[in-house]
């Protein structure tokens, strides 16, 4: 909720009940880039856990969200096309057994 008491539509879109670990496509090719990627995945409260490969410019999250949000959020704040590569989406029975590690494509 905000300091009118009216909650944010935005923070609720993330939660989608399911666990998903997604891999994107973008182009990170500056240190200040990557910085800026980093602190924009860092303020997005529903991403667990993040891996950014800056030489195969690709990034991993993980968390409770909705993949299309994400990469639009992305894509919006860090003016970049934004190419989801891979997305796992998991139950919540078996969020348990996950190892909450952003999984790295071979």
């Amino acid at each position: 909720m905000n300091q009118a008491g009216v909650s944010n539509p935005a923070n609720s879109i993330f939660m989608s009940g399911k666990y998903c670990c997604m891999v994107m496509r973008i182009n990170v090719d500056c240190n200040a880039c990557c910085r800026k990627l980093r602190k924009i995945i860092l303020n997005l409260r529903a991403i667990e856990s993040h891996l950014i490969e800056k030489q195969e410019c690709r990034v991993s999250v993980c968390g409770t969200f909705r993949p299309s949000d994400v990469a639009i959020k992305i894509r919006k704040k860090m003016n970049r096309r934004v190419q989801i590569l891979e997305i796992q989406e998991f139950d919540a029975t078996t969020t348990e057994q996950i190892d909450h590690n952003p999984m790295v494509p071979s």
